[in-house]
C-alpha cells in the first residue's frame, strides 16, 4: 500500500469536502449532498479539479466509512425501541418494503435490467433515509407531532430490515438465483446468529461495562466502544456475514446499556469523519455522461419512489389503525432514498453484480428526492384537507370505524398478548441458546472424542457431555410461568388454566424434539424417543431447586441488562432500605432548576427525595452540600420512593426544544452604533422600556451625547441627536438605523 498516496487522498477529498459542504451549509441544503458533489468534483469525470490517485484507496476509507455509519445507527436502535415500536411500525414498514421492492423490480424490468440487477434496485427504492428525515423534521418544527414519532418508528424496522436485506440479496448474488430453500437458509441462519450475538452480548457486555466504570473516562470509551465494534464486525465476516452486520449487531447491543449516550458522543466524530468520506466515495460514482444518457429512467425512478412511499406508506399505517391524517403525513414524509440507497449499492458494485450505470441513476434519484422532501411534507396537511373534503362519507366511515375498532382490539388483546409474548420469548431464546449447545458440541466436542476414545465409548461419551450441558437450558425450557407473571403491566390478570397448560405441554414438547434428535443422532430412532422421554422426566423432576433458582436468577439478569437504562434512570432494581430506591438522572438544558443551588431548588420539600451524589465529567461530588448547583449533563444520585422518583424524572431529564443553529453564529452579536433622529421610536424610551432586546436582541453598553460618553443605566431617557452604541444582530439592528 502506498502510505503517502493513501494520506494524500484523503487530505484531498476532506479539503473538497469542507469547502463544498461549507457552501451547502450558507445555502441552507443537506449536508449530505454536499459530500455527494465533493465527491463528483474529486472524480476523474470532472476535469476540471486534481482527482485521486487511486480510487482504491477511497474505497478503503469508504469500508470503514460505512462500519462506522451502521455502527452509529445500531446505537440509535435498541431492542427496547423496537418493542416500543409496536405493531403499528412493523406492519407498515412491511408493506413499504415489500411494496416498494415490487415495484422496484418491475420498474428494473421495464428498463431491461436483469432479475439481479432489479431485485437490487428494489431493495436501494425501498428505504427511507433517516438522516434526511430527522433533519427535515428539525427544520420543520414537527419532532414533537404525533406523526413524526409514528414515522421515526417505521425508520427503526427499517433499518432492521435494510440489514436483513443485505444478507439475502448477498445469498442470492453469490449463488446467481433464487432459491426458496436457499433464501430460507440464509434467514435462519441469520436470525440465529443475530439471536446468538444478542443473546449473549446482552449478558455479558453491559455487567462487564458497570464493572469498568470507574476506568471508562471519553478516551477508554472510545477505544473499548470502536474496539467492540471492528471486533464484532470481523467475527461476522469469520461467520459467512457482512463487516456492516456486525458493526450494525455491536450498536444495538451497546444502546440498551446505560452508556449509549456517552458512546454516542464520543463515537460521532469517528462516524462523522468516515462516514464524510463514504459519501464522498458515492458522489465519485456519478457521471454526467450517464446521466445525461439515463434522465427518462432517473425522472420514473424518482416518481416511483415519492408515489410508491405515498401509496404504501399511507396504506400501512391506515391498515395499522392509524388516523387517515396521521397516514397521510407519515406516507408524505417518505418520500425519499438516501444512506442504505448506497450501502446497498456499494454492496452490489463490490459483489461484481450490480451494472456501474445504476449507481450514478440512484444517487441522481437520491439527490433528487431529498430536495423535495421538506416540500412534501409541508404539501402532507393541504392533500389531507382535499382528500377529506372529496371522500366518500361512508368510505370516511368506514376508515373511523376501522380506527376504533383497531384500537379497541389492541386495548382487548393486550392481556393476552403480554402472556403469550413473554412464553414466546423464552421458548425462541432458550431453543436458540440449545441449538448453539447442539452444534457447537458437534463441531468441536465430537471430533475430539473420536480421536480420544473408541467410536462406541465416544458416542456416549458425547451424547453425555452434550445432554449435561443442554441440562440447566431444557430445564428453563420447561418451566411455567409463576403465576404472578400471569398479570399485565395494567393489572389485568389472565384467568383460565387450560391455555397455561398447553403452552407447558408445548414447551415440553419442544424439550423432548432436541433430546430425541442428540439421542437418536447417535443411536436409533426408537431408542432416541425412549431414551428422550426418560431424560426429560429426569431432569424435569430430579434437577435441585438450586439449579431452578440459578436459572431464574440468570434469566433475571438477562433482563436487567437488557432494560438496564430505564432501570438506572428509574432506580427501580437498585433499592437501599425498604421501598426507597436510588436512581440515576441525566440533567436535561431544559430542566427547571438548571442553574439553581440544591438548597434553592426545594428538591426534598417538592419531590420528597435526596441527592446523594453529583457525576460532572471526570468528577464525582458524593454528599453534595447545599451550596452546590446543579448544571446540564451533571448525573444526579437520588434517592426516594418509585412514586418520588417517577415524579422527578420528566422534571430533571426535560431537554430544550431542538433548534436549527447550523447558521448561526458568535459574529452575529456586534458593536454598532445608532443615531437617533427626531421622529426615531426610541425618543423618550430609557433603555429598560426600548424593547431593544426583545425586538432586535441588542442591548445599548454606552449613550454619546454631544462631547461625553454616558454609561447606559436603567433611568438614561434616550434624546434626539443620541448616538446608541449597542451590541446585538447586525441585521436586525440595520432595521432600526
Amino acid at each position: 500500500m502506498n502510505v503517502e498516496g493513501l494520506i494524500s487522498d484523503l487530505a484531498f477529498i476532506l479539503l473538497l469536502g469542507a469547502a463544498v459542504t461549507v457552501l451547502f451549509k450558507w445555502i441552507k441544503q443537506p449536508v449530505v449532498l454536499g459530500y455527494i458533489v465533493a465527491g463528483f468534483l474529486a472524480s476523474p469525470h470532472f476535469e476540471y479539479l486534481p482527482s485521486v490517485t487511486t480510487e482504491a484507496n477511497i474505497d478503503f476509507w469508504a469500508q470503514i466509512g460505512i462500519v462506522a455509519l451502521l455502527f452509529s445507527l445500531g446505537l440509535e436502535f435498541s431492542f427496547k425501541k423496537l418493542v416500543n415500536s409496536g405493531g403499528s411500525a412493523v406492519v407498515t414498514a412491511l408493506i413499504i418494503v415489500c411494496g416498494m421492492m415490487g415495484a422496484g423490480v418491475a420498474v428494473g424490468h421495464v428498463l431491461h435490467f436483469n432479475f439481479i440487477n432489479s431485485l437490487f434496485l428494489g431493495g436501494m427504492l425501498s428505504m427511507s433515509s433517516t438522516t434526511i428525515i430527522i433533519k427535515a423534521f428539525n427544520d420543520l418544527g414537527l419532532r414533537q407531532q404525533k406523526f413524526a414519532s409514528q414515522v421515526l418508528a417505521v425508520l427503526i424496522v427499517e433499518d432492521l430490515f435494510a440489514v436483513v436485506m443485505m444478507v439475502i440479496l448477498s445469498s442470492i448474488a453469490i449463488n446467481k438465483t433464487v432459491e426458496g430453500g436457499e433464501m430460507l437458509y440464509s434467514i435462519g441462519k441469520l436470525v440465529f446468529f443475530l439471536a446468538i450475538w444478542f443473546i449473549v452480548g446482552v449478558y455479558v457486555i453491559p455487567t462487564v461495562l458497570n464493572k469498568w466504570r470507574r476506568f471508562l473516562n471519553q478516551e477508554t470509551l472510545l477505544i473499548v466502544s470502536m474496539g467492540m465494534c471492528l471486533g464484532m464486525a470481523v467475527f461476522s465476516v469469520y461467520c459467512g456475514f457482512s463487516l456492516a452486520l456486525g458493526a450494525f449487531v455491536m450498536g444495538s447491543i451497546l444502546a440498551g446499556t446505560s452508556y449509549a449516550e456517552r458512546i454516542e458522543h464520543v463515537v460521532t466524530p469517528v462516524k462523522d469523519l468516515f462516514g464524510a468520506v463514504f459519501f464522498i466515495s458515492v458522489g465519485m460514482m456519478v457521471r454526467p455522461d450517464i446521466l445525461v444518457q439515463y434522465w427518462a429512467p432517473i425522472l420514473i425512478l424518482s416518481l416511483v419512489v415519492i408515489i410508491g412511499m405515498i401509496i404504501f406508506g399511507t396504506s400501512g399505517m391506515l391498515l395499522t389503525g392509524q388516523s387517515l391524517k396521521v397516514a397521510i403525513q407519515s406516507g408524505f414524509s417518505l418520500t425519499q432514498i438516501g444512506e442504505f440507497a448506497f450501502i446497498i449499492a456499494t454492496l452490489g458494485m463490490s459483489l461484481g453484480v450490480l451494472e456501474p450505470t445504476i449507481y450514478p441513476i440512484v444517487v441522481a434519484v437520491s439527490v433528487i428526492t431529498t430536495f423535495t422532501t421538506p416540500y412534501f411534507i409541508k404539501m402532507a396537511t393541504p392533500a389531507y384537507n382535499y382528500v377529506e373534503r372529496h371522500l366518500p362519507r361512508r368510505l370516511d366511515f368506514l376508515i373511523d370505524r376501522y380506527q376504533k375498532e383497531a384500537g379497541k382490539e389492541r386495548a382487548g388483546g393486550r392481556a393476552w398478548a403480554a402472556v403469550l409474548r413473554r412464553y414466546a420469548w423464552r421458548t425462541v431464546l432458550y431453543s436458540i441458546v440449545l441449538i448453539a449447545v447442539i452444534l457447537i458440541s458437534e463441531r468441536y466436542i465430537e471430533p475430539w472424542l473420536v480421536e480420544m476414545l473408541k467410536p462406541s465409548v465416544a458416542k456416549f461419551v458425547w451424547v453425555t457431555i452434550t445432554l449435561l450441558f443442554m441440562a440447566p437450558f431444557l430445564l428453563a425450557l420447561m418451566m411455567p410461568l409463576a403465576r404472578s407473571e400471569f398479570r399485565t403491566a395494567a393489572g389485568t390478570k389472565v384467568s383460565g388454566n387450560i391455555p397455561r397448560i398447553v403452552m407447558t405441554v408445548f414447551r415440553f414438547l419442544i424439550a423432548l424434539v432436541f433430546v430425541i434428535y442428540v439421542i437418536s443422532r447417535t443411536y436409533s430412532a426408537r431408542v432416541g424417543l425412549v431414551a428422550a422421554v426418560a431424560a426429560v422426566l429426569l431432569i424435569a423432576f430430579f434437577f435441585s431447586t438450586r439449579l431452578r433458582k440459578r436459572m431464574s436468577t440468570i434469566e433475571s439478569k438477562f433482563l436487567d441488562n437488557l432494560n438496564e437504562r430505564e432501570l438506572r434512570r428509574s432506580g427501580k432494581k437498585n433499592r437501599v432500605v425498604s421501598d426507597l430506591h436510588q436512581a440515576y438522572m441525566t440533567v436535561g438544558a431544559g430542566c427547571a432548576f438548571v442553574g439553581e443551588r440544591l438548597m434553592d431548588s426545594n428538591l426534598r420539600r417538592r419531590f420528597g427525595v435526596n441527592v446523594v451524589s453529583i457525576n460532572r465529567g471526570t468528577q464525582i461530588i458524593p454528599i453534595p452540600d447545599g451550596r452546590r448547583r446543579l448544571f446540564p449533563g451533571d448525573v444526579i444520585g437520588v434517592i426516594g420512593t418509585d412514586e418520588q422518583l417517577s415524579k422527578l424524572l420528566p422534571a430533571v431529564e426535560t431537554e430544550l426544544p431542538k433548534q436549527d443553529n447550523d447558521n448561526a453564529s458568535l459574529d452575529d452579536a456586534k458593536l454598532t452604533s445608532v443615531l437617533l433622529s427626531e421622529t426615531s421610536p426610541l425618543v423618550g424610551a430609557t433603555p429598560q422600556s426600548s424593547g431593544l432586546r426583545d425586538n432586535y436582541e441588542a442591548i445599548v453598553v454606552a449613550v454619546h451625547r454631544g462631547d461625553e460618553f454616558i454609561d447606559s443605566n436603567p433611568g438614561l431617557v434616550f434624546e434626539p441627536g443620541d448616538i446608541l452604541w449597542l451590541v446585538g444582530n447586525e441585521k436586525k439592528l440595520n432595521t432600526l438605523k
